[in-house]
């Protein structure tokens, strides 16, 4: 991979390849499922407000893969870093708050929906629903995150990604999929189920915080390059130091790495603080405007 990309990327330098095309699919049968779906014309706006956050989502993966971003990151480490941030900490996050899965389902025919169902209840998938079942409880969804983000950077792993375009995929697949897993925890996704209370999401986003800032810090005070495949290159655009490359990633991983976990440390926090009205009248119209204005964690239904 690193040796195929000799020239600095430009911005028109998109790749089309299969990532691209997945996610070209995922807009389309989420349109198509979107209009199969009845909803209250009461919750147009907070509809509205997930149909941009899934969007948004979709729109960051192909930044992530798709994007020049996929190119440079051949050649500079904080490149490769931005985008592991951009598949753990904004296009998931992004996904779950949306609630997309009835609409997903619902883009497949009456048939096929039968047929999976069919086979996920009592035929040959059943296994596949106990393992998610299984594994989609917080602290293995915990651990796998925690464990694919620190497993992937270790170095011997970490340059094997970029000689081989098979892991390379499987290191994004894995990235994308533990971070659904373990976002779906801290925000409310139906009809998938967030068994964590507010003070345990509070810990559980700190818990993985915590452990990006230590993998940050490790590579910010490393008092050389670690990653073997880019301290080789003979020059690096920008004309940076593969030390300095590092100690970028680092940065990247610390400070925008945060930024999702901050944001729903904030709504969390403000929901404690905020002052709770005893005399308010009852109302028969969900709270739309609370919850577009925390991101929809507030749940509600499809």
């Amino acid at each position: 991979m690193l040796a195929a990309s000799s020239a600095t990327p430009g911005f028109w330098d998109w790749s089309f390849d299969p990532p691209f095309v997945l996610v070209v699919d995922l807009a389309i049968l989420y349109w198509y499922g979107n209009r199969r779906t009845i909803a209250a014309p009461r919750t147009t706006a907070l509809r509205r407000l997930r149909h941009g956050s899934f969007y948004a989502g979709l729109v960051v993966l192909l930044v992530a893969l798709a994007s020049p971003l996929e190119r440079l990151s051949e050649q500079l480490f904080w490149a490769h870093m931005l985008q592991h941030i951009l598949l753990l900490v904004v296009a998931p996050p992004l996904i779950v708050l949306a609630r997309p899965w009835v609409r997903l389902w619902r883009s497949l025919p009456l048939d096929a929906r039968q047929s999976l169902g069919r086979s996920f209840t009592r035929g040959r998938l059943v296994w596949l629903r106990h393992m998610s079942a299984a594994l989609g409880r917080p602290l293995p969804s915990f651990v796998l995150f925690c464990g694919v983000v620190l497993g992937w950077h270790v170095p011997v792993l970490f340059d094997a990604t970029l000689t081989s375009e098979t892991l390379h995929a499987l290191e994004h697949t894995l990235f994308f999929a533990t971070a659904l897993m373990f976002w779906k925890q801290v925000i409310d996704s139906p009809p998938l189920h967030a068994s964590l209370g507010e003070l345990q999401r509070v810990a559980y986003l700190v818990g993985a915080m915590v452990v990006m800032w230590v993998l940050a810090v490790v590579l910010a005070l490393a008092p050389h390059p670690l990653y073997g495949a880019y301290a080789q290159q003979a020059s690096r655009p920008g004309g940076i130091s593969a030390l300095s490359d590092q100690q970028i990633a680092a940065g990247i991983m610390w400070v925008p790495g945060s930024i999702a976990f901050v944001i729903v440390l904030f709504v969390y926090f403000h929901r404690w603080l905020a002052p709770v009205t005893a005399t308010a009248p009852p109302s028969t119209k969900p709270p739309v405007a609370v919850k577009a204005a925390t991101g929809g964690l507030v749940s509600d239904h499809q």
